[in-house]
């Protein structure tokens, strides 16, 4: 039986939870394998063989092949297993971050610098409802200050 996931409907995140985990257990076990020297010159020197050594499906060996970390992502990636594959292509993680949010890397660091992004449209969709049913509403005369002793 599914667990319940109240945090499944927050917009623009995918959460990495057990089930994702296993989805990418393979991509993120081939990101593992570029800590080594040799790996990492193996996949250079020919990512489309290196990537058909592990059982990853198609789909994943494609997104790592175009690069595209939030694909990666919604196949199971974990972004900290996934940053090898920027390491390895001699990428920043403040670059990689950029392009996952289609900016630039100065984009992206001057954004950070000011305070992150906005929390607008960050919210749960539920926030404070059915989403979070574990949460009571907040307002006037509901939680402890609200109550009469």
């Amino acid at each position: 039986m599914a667990l319940d996931k109240p945090y499944k409907d927050v917009p623009g995140t995918i959460i990495f939870d057990a089930e994702q985990s296993r989805k990418g257990y393979w991509l993120n076990q081939f990101c593992t394998s570029l800590m080594k020297a040799e790996n990492r010159e193996r996949f250079k020197a020919g990512e489309r063989a290196y990537l058909d050594e592990w059982p990853m499906t198609e789909e994943q060996k494609q997104a790592v092949l175009a690069r595209d970390l939030n694909w990666c992502m919604r196949l199971g990636g974990n972004i900290y297993f996934l940053a090898r594959i920027g390491a390895t292509d001699g990428k920043s993680f403040q670059q990689m971050a950029g392009s996952m949010t289609g900016m630039t890397e100065e984009e992206y660091r001057a954004m950070m610098l000011a305070g992150g992004r906005s929390i607008e449209g960050n919210r749960y969709l539920g926030e404070d409802g059915d989403a979070q049913p574990h949460r009571q509403p907040q307002g006037s005369g509901s939680g402890a200050a609200g109550r009469k002793a």
